[in-house]
């Protein structure tokens, strides 16, 4: 039963893009929030990046002026823009909804690796 999938992480040097997506099975619009977060080894998940159904949107710290969440609701997809990238933003990145985090749903993740 796969609700969401992530994708588009990859091998990327420092100060380089890359572009995330994550699929929904239900619609998006339906969410309250939709959410990327992500998790390194030996590190606890953290939440990177927001948006609400409004539009409104809100990044942790370290990612603030370098990452754009945003979603595009005919394809059913949010996005998490990643620029000037860091080897501290090695981890594997997960989107989620309210709905689905509350149910301890997670899906795969995409692993993003920056090198120095």
């Amino acid at each position: 039963q796969v609700q969401l999938v992530e994708s588009g992480g990859g091998l990327v040097q420092a100060g380089g893009s890359l572009r995330l997506s994550c699929a929904a099975r239900d619609s998006i619009l339906s969410f309250k929030s939709m959410a990327w977060y992500r998790q390194a080894p030996g590190n606890q998940r953290e939440l990177v990046a927001v948006i609400t159904s409004g539009g409104a949107a809100n990044y942790a710290d370290s990612v603030r002026g370098r990452f754009t969440i945003s979603r595009d609701y005919a394809q059913n997809t949010v996005y998490l823009q990643m620029n000037s990238l860091k080897p501290e933003d090695t981890a594997v990145y997960y989107c989620n909804s309210e709905r689905w985090r509350t149910q301890q749903y997670w899906g795969q993740g995409t692993q993003v690796t920056v090198s120095s």
